[in-house]
């Protein structure tokens, strides 16, 4: 979706200063309306709105969630200057000022976002039209991409600690329409995260109605991507977000959450101090953020463990090793006591500075933190005690365990963590981060009566579940796009019926050459011709099919398979495909709703096949065409689909239908 503009200024035609009647409308139409639509931007006037309802709660509604706001003040038309003001008292940026003719005083002295465009005896001046709507277009552009700490809001600007109201939470009362859609596409976005289907979020995210909706859902593909094992596909996702969005906290925690899982494992350009360096720097706008020190901490514990857990190494070793690195030690502890402190509910810094704080006492033998341990364990009991979050109760459960690890109480460590196991609903990860926190203890012989009474506590639960298989994961994904047959008259041959089993070969040479087989994936629709012939194509291979289509299947099968030539063969072709397919086609408006305004419904399907191949990786996704390299009959075609490839992977095979001979 465009980024949305809304534009306040008089209806009709009105007197101007010199008392000739300006027509506002054709300033709309003709220089304000294009000049956006010449940056990209989806526009609004309050009096376009065609549903029956308030003008009045319109406006507010725009006011409110508008990415931008362009404001004509050629006359002093109250109206267009009271919905200025209320703009500048909900947000702090996005706001231009245009002006026709002579230039106002008040509109002289307002704000740098201000444009002067010509008027000749009350009409738009023909002889600068074109450069005055340039000027608005790249003005328009230029705001859009300001620093988000530009504010263009005098009422900001003159206060500079006055912060925005949680406007995403601000609803107009009487637009329910517009709320109801919002809602409906938000639960889409909960349930694509909670299905993994990080392609759904991606298009979802595209859908939004505005930045800010957009950019809470790229933060939630991020963060999906992120727990996926995409971490590089997650970090571009969360920089989106974030663009939209810089202050995002869970946004800004998931970024460094990619940053130190890159650089642990080994990724270019990547490093635990670029992780480290990002938390820093976070930590200057949200100081007290418990969470935000605690990843810090993370981050140099896991550098500290990096030192001396290595292959082949003995106890004894690990142990010196551990100790040398009392430097980094020292810094975990720094960041999750300092994490604690700032909240004293956070109860998982603390133990985990509790913890390493006992760590540098048995490894040093110094007495550095001997004060702070015996201060900070009630206080770490006492948070974990008074946990009432039902999902965390396991964790807080855990805690008193790990605390009467510290204590050397294995009485006591059994019973603690026999009752966090029993509501843990045999969570096999939740276990397993557990004992393995006290596998890092045992290698560094720490309290290790305690810690083999927990241990064992675990590996006896864990001994009789399964382990979760990893969710099956591609070695190659392989997108397609390619022409229908021909339909029975078409004026300019392009795939006529006869070449269908040429096109058939050229496919199957081009799988052969990718080397298709069992362990990877086929994404397609499923239309007459070059999609048919693929899928054909990758069953023959063992490769996993899955179809996506853009309409309910009747529907589909009626545009998009019955009018080629011998239709009915391709639909007999097409079941035969699908009659015992797992998982079964997925269809794009029962998955995510109906397409929004103006978007075509086989561009929105070529997005969400393009965005599930992504998310499978990058280097994974290899794209074949069946393409005569023009543009189709309409949108969405296979142009449509190349032309988005090539501006992401690159990686395609282009069989040409001037070689099907």
């Amino acid at each position: 979706m465009k980024p949305h503009a809304f534009v306040a200024m008089p209806f009709g035609s009105k007197p101007g200063l010199d008392g000739r009647l300006i027509d506002f409308n054709s300033v709309y139409s003709a220089y304000i309306r294009p000049a956006l639509e010449a940056a990209d931007m989806e526009v609004f006037r309050a009096d376009e709105e065609q549903r029956a309802g308030d003008i009045i709660t319109d406006m507010f509604q725009e006011l409110l969630i508008a990415d931008l706001v362009v404001a004509d003040l050629t006359i002093d038309n109250p109206n267009v200057w009271y919905e200025l003001g209320v703009r500048h008292a909900l947000r702090a940026r996005g706001i231009i000022l245009v002006c026709g003719g002579r230039v106002t005083t008040a509109f002289d002295l307002y704000t740098e976002r201000k444009l002067r465009y010509n008027l000749l005896d009350g009409k738009l001046d023909p002889a600068t039209l074109e450069a005055d709507r340039l000027s608005l277009a790249k003005m328009v552009e230029a705001t859009m991409a300001s620093w988000h700490e530009r504010k263009e809001s005098p009422v900001y600007h003159l206060l500079p600690n006055l912060q925005e109201p949680d406007w995403k939470s601000l609803r107009v009362g009487n637009v329910r329409e517009f709320w109801q859609q919002h809602d409906a596409w938000e639960n889409r976005i909960s349930l694509a995260c909670s299905t993994r289907h990080i392609g759904d979020l991606l298009l979802l995210a595209d859908e939004a109605p505005i930045a800010a909706f957009r950019a809470e859902a790229r933060i939630k593909a991020g963060e999906a991507l992120r727990k996926a094992g995409r971490f590089c596909f997650a970090l571009e996702q969360l920089e989106r977000g974030l663009a939209v969005e810089p202050e995002n906290l869970n946004g800004l925690r998931e970024k460094g959450l990619c940053l130190q899982r890159l650089a642990l494992a080994g990724e270019p350009s990547h490093s635990l101090d670029r992780a480290r360096l990002h938390y820093r720097q976070v930590l200057k706008k949200y100081p007290n953020d418990a969470e935000i020190w605690a990843l810090l901490g993370r981050i140099d514990k896991d550098g500290w463990i990096k030192k001396w857990r290595r292959l082949g190494r003995t106890s004894e070793q690990m142990v010196d090793d551990a100790a040398y690195e009392d430097a980094l030690l020292s810094a975990a502890i720094d960041s999750y006591a300092r994490g604690f402190k700032h909240d004293p509910r956070h109860y998982f810094s603390g133990i985990n500075a509790l913890t390493l704080m006992h760590l540098y006492r048995h490894l040093t033998g110094e007495d550095r933190y001997d004060h702070t341990m015996q201060i900070m364990a009630g206080a770490v009991r006492f948070a974990a005690e008074c946990e009432t979050d039902p999902g965390q109760l396991y964790w807080a459960k855990a805690t008193l365990g790990d605390l009467d690890v510290l204590e050397a109480m294995p009485a006591l460590v059994r019973k603690a963590y026999k009752e966090a196991i029993a509501i843990s609903d045999n969570n096999w990860f939740y276990l397993d981060s557990a004992c393995a926190q006290l596998r890092m203890l045992k290698d560094l012989g720490f309290r290790l009566e305690a810690v083999d009474a927990g241990i064992a506590t675990f590996e006896r639960v864990l001994s009789e579940l399964d382990e979760p298989e990893k969710n099956w994961q591609p070695r190659q994904v392989f997108l397609f796009s390619g022409h229908r047959v021909d339909e029975p008259g078409r004026k300019t041959a392009r795939f006529p019926q006869a070449k269908a089993e040429v096109a058939a070969q050229k496919i199957d040479e081009a799988l052969d050459e990718l080397g298709a087989g069992p362990d990877d994936l086929a994404l397609a629709q499923g239309a007459s011709g070059g999609d048919i012939l693929f899928l054909e194509a990758c069953k023959k291979r063992g490769v996993r099919l899955q179809l996506m289509l853009p309409f309910p299947e009747p529907d589909f099968i009626r545009k998009s398979i019955l009018p080629s030539e011998e239709g009915e063969e391709w639909r007999k072709r097409y079941y035969d495909l699908t009659s015992s397919l797992t998982p079964p086609p997925r269809i794009l408006p029962d998955e995510l709703g109906p397409p929004p305004k103006g978007v075509d419904p086989y561009e929105r399907c070529n997005l969400w096949l393009l965005y599930t191949a992504l998310s499978y990786g990058i280097k994974k996704v290899q794209f074949i065409c069946l393409w005569d390299g023009n543009k189709g009959d309409g949108r969405g075609g296979t142009a449509h689909m190349y032309e988005e490839v090539e501006s992401r992977t690159g990686q395609t095979t282009w069989i040409k239908m001037k070689d099907l001979g």
